[in-house]
């Protein structure tokens, strides 16, 4: 049958979202991922650009682990043990014993009692809240969380909703105050690193806040934390905005295996009672396939490089490569918001000319995202590069050239 007014009218959707702004576009095609050499990082060749080779400023591969040759190696041996797919659901006959060894390395690397692996982070948090929150639970959320915590509470659908301005403390008290009144479970849910900007979440004030109002809940208050751009990126020993700001451990924590530690898939810690309730209520888990038995072999592999002193000469290249681009773009006259996390926003704060710097950086061979209205306010539009511990001190420099280059400073 044929749905030609349908396809007419998802056209046109796509057409406004092209007039407005928001349309992503053709993505880039990588055809060749080429060795760093020399002082150089790695490049990459994208299909139809005259085979040249460009850097990546726009990776969540924080510490290039995707490439190292121990993790592919990890990876290769578990798909020749075990095959190249799980099978099924893992409540059918889709666990393996590489499924349940990353799952005890997570709840150790963390300090917790359990874990359990989702097929991304993304699943992960869809899977999480929506598993915890009745009509009598009140959902407290930071009003730049990421789009997975807004869908998981759209689905979820809380007894109440309130959105606290963005780290205002003061603003969370007077919700976690109002919704006292009226629900006997609260959730406080926040990022830890905020991925537009790089900025993170103060983890103590929002735990002591958490026990203050605790009483006040016959079922308590829940602090839950997504900090899928914090696990390997941040802290000193990349545990992430816990370990970074001090915290003591959050009561819930998301985070992914697709971003530092350069796998696939997401996961939750927390306590035994809690992870045994995920996986009989978490329909994101259930209905699901995991990640490949080989996947959570090479994320073993990432995480025990991580937590050696391997990891700890990579963080520290991570921070060395920031703070020089970072103090790179205070030079050339650049905003910026100033952090340690290797997410650097440089603040544009205009469409127009958001979208010629990124035309400008790709043409000169440097690949970055421009972020604009609606996807950030008017007057926060900007430009996200991600710092990763493969780009080099000569990477950051050409980067910062090619920004001196543009016309429009």
């Amino acid at each position: 049958m044929p749905v030609d007014r349908l396809e007419k009218s998802l056209g046109d959707e796509r057409e406004e979202l092209r007039t407005k702004g928001p349309l992503k576009g053709d993505e880039d095609v990588i055809t060749e991922v080429v060795p760093a050499a020399g002082e150089f990082g790695p490049r990459y060749r994208l299909a139809d650009k005259d085979d040249r080779l460009f850097l990546r400023m726009n990776s969540n591969s924080y510490l290039g682990m995707s490439l190292r040759p121990e993790v592919i190696a990890a990876e290769e041996e578990v798909a020749r043990a075990y095959g190249t797919g799980p099978g099924a659901v893992r409540f059918i006959s889709g666990t393996f014993q590489p499924h349940q060894e990353l799952e005890r390395r997570l709840a150790a690397f963390h300090g917790r009692q359990a874990a359990m692996i989702y097929s991304s982070a993304y699943a992960a948090t869809m899977g999480v809240l929506p598993s915890l929150i009745t009509t009598e639970t009140a959902v407290i959320s930071d009003e730049l969380n990421h789009n997975c915590i807004i869908n998981a509470m759209r689905l979820a659908r809380p007894g109440e909703k309130h959105i606290y301005r963005h780290l205002d403390m003061g603003d969370l008290e007077a919700k976690l105050r109002a919704a006292a009144d009226g629900c006997v479970r609260a959730i406080v849910i926040t990022d830890g690193i905020f991925s537009m900007r790089g900025d993170w979440a103060p983890l103590p004030q929002i735990m002591d806040l958490a026990h203050k109002y605790d009483d006040q809940f016959p079922e308590n208050v829940a602090v839950i934390v997504d900090d899928s751009h914090g696990v390997g990126a941040f802290g000193q020993t990349g545990r992430g905005t816990e370990e970074f700001t001090e915290s003591q451990p959050v009561d819930i924590l998301v985070a992914t295996l697709g971003k530092a530690l350069g796998v696939n898939g997401g996961y939750v810690v927390g306590g035994e009672a809690l992870v045994a309730y995920l996986r009989e209520k978490s329909a994101f888990y259930i209905y699901s396939n995991p990640i490949t038995p080989a996947e959570a072999g090479a994320a073993v592999r990432a995480l025990e490089i991580l937590d050696s002193t391997i990891g700890r000469a990579l963080l520290d290249q991570l921070r060395a490569m920031t703070s020089r681009f970072e103090q790179g773009l205070f030079q050339l006259g650049y905003e910026t918001i100033p952090g340690q996390h290797p997410i650097v926003p440089l603040m544009v704060r205009d469409t127009a000319r958001t979208s010629a710097l990124v035309q400008h950086l790709k043409e000169n061979s440097v690949l970055a995202t421009g972020l604009n209205f609606p996807v950030v306010p008017k007057g926060d539009e900007e430009i996200r590069f991600q710092i990763s511990a493969d780009h080099t001190a000569a990477d950051i420099d050409f980067t910062l050239g090619v920004l001196e280059s543009f016309s429009d400073r």
